[in-house]
Formats: C-alpha cells, sequence, structure tokens
C-alpha cells in the first residue's frame, strides 16, 4: 500500500514538474521573439538614423550598434569650435536631420552625452572646467533637438561625462581629437519585455 501511495506521489510530481517545465519554455519561447524583435528594432532603426545622417559620414559622424542600443557618435569638428558651447551651422543641420528620423520613431528614448578630452579647461568665467563644457553642450544640442527639431523633450536626457569616458586612453593630439564628441544614444523603449519580467 506505502508503495502504490510513493508511485502516485512520484507521478503526481513528475506531471507538476513536466507542466512546470513547459511554462518555462513556452516564457523562454516568448521572451527570445521579443528580445528577436527588440534586435531587429535596433537594427532598423540603425539603418534609419544611418540613412538621415549619410551626408555627415565623412565628417566626424559615426553611427553604430552597441549592448541593443544605437549610438550616434559627433565629432567636435562638426559640431563646435574649441572651448565653445554654440553649435556651428554644419553640425546643427546635421542634428535637424536626425531630429527628422527621430520624429518618425517615436518609441524611442534619447540621451544625449558630451564629452571633452583631458586638456583643462581654462580662460573662461562661465565654465569652470571640462564638465561643464561637456554638460553645457549637451544641454545646446538638445535644445536644437526640441526647438528647432521639434523633439518632445520627455524623450531627451542631457548628461556630461567630461574627460571621464575616454575612446582613447592615448595622450596624444588625435587621441584627445577622437574624445571630444558627442554621443546621442538611442534606446528602443522595452515596455513589453520588461512587463513579461515582471509576470
Amino acid at each position: 500500500m506505502m508503495s502504490q501511495n510513493n508511485n502516485r506521489d512520484l507521478a503526481s510530481n513528475l506531471a507538476l514538474a513536466e507542466t512546470n517545465l513547459k511554462k518555462r519554455e513556452a516564457r523562454v519561447a516568448e521572451l527570445e521573439t521579443i528580445l528577436r524583435a527588440k534586435d531587429s528594432a535596433v537594427r532598423a532603426l540603425k539603418d534609419k538614423i544611418s540613412k538621415a545622417l549619410l551626408g555627415f559620414a565623412n565628417q566626424g559622424l559615426t553611427v553604430e550598434t552597441r549592448n541593443g542600443k544605437v549610438y550616434v557618435s559627433m565629432d567636435e569638428k562638426l559640431l563646435f569650435k574649441s572651448g565653445s558651447t554654440n553649435v556651428d551651422t554644419k553640425g546643427e543641420s546635421a542634428l535637424l536631420e536626425l531630429a527628422k528620423a527621430l520624429n518618425q520613431n517615436n518609441d524611442v528614448s534619447i540621451l544625449v552625452e558630451g564629452h571633452t578630452d583631458n586638456v583643462p579647461m581654462k580662460g573662461s568665467p562661465i565654465i569652470k572646467d571640462n564638465l561643464d563644457l561637456s554638460v553645457l553642450r549637451a544641454t545646446s544640442i538638445t535644445r536644437i533637438l526640441t526647438t528647432k527639431g521639434a523633439v518632445l523633450a520627455t524623450r531627451i536626457t542631457s548628461a556630461g561625462r567630461g574627460e571621464f569616458f575616454p575612446v582613447d586612453i592615448a595622450n596624444t593630439q588625435e587621441a584627445r581629437a577622437k574624445n571630444r564628441r558627442t554621443e546621442i544614444i538611442l534606446t528602443p523603449k522595452l515596455d513589453e519585455l520588461l512587463s513579461i519580467l515582471g509576470n
């Protein structure tokens, strides 16, 4: 009798384990589908942004994907004169083309990051250091995207990174030029994925 009860318990536990396994497999399949859709959305966004900014490709602008995000990196020479926070006409044209593409993709969050080199900022009573400069540059770019480009301000976050996130750590003129940049980081919203993960 005891053996029969043990067999029933084992069969019941096995059936429960199989049911739970099937539920987990279904959940994993659902998450894989969403992740593939997200990757596809990131690739499509990169293609749209690359096409919109094609005319600026050889002027210090690159578009690439990293970590599920699209990075639009603009060299200082495209946007600003040395030490300035005023965006040049050429840079403004690139930003307005970017704004057009962004306005066609409303489900994308935007982070504008200003970066500088490691040479200390001098000669300005308003700008105290490289961190100040990077913040003010990010703010100038954000203003152009929101005012002239009509991108909703609620979609954009501005940040200054100063000299603390270099792309090239060499202490050369070429390395410093690479580090003086603005990165506009585009992230597709992951509401659907996050809601599934929360369940």
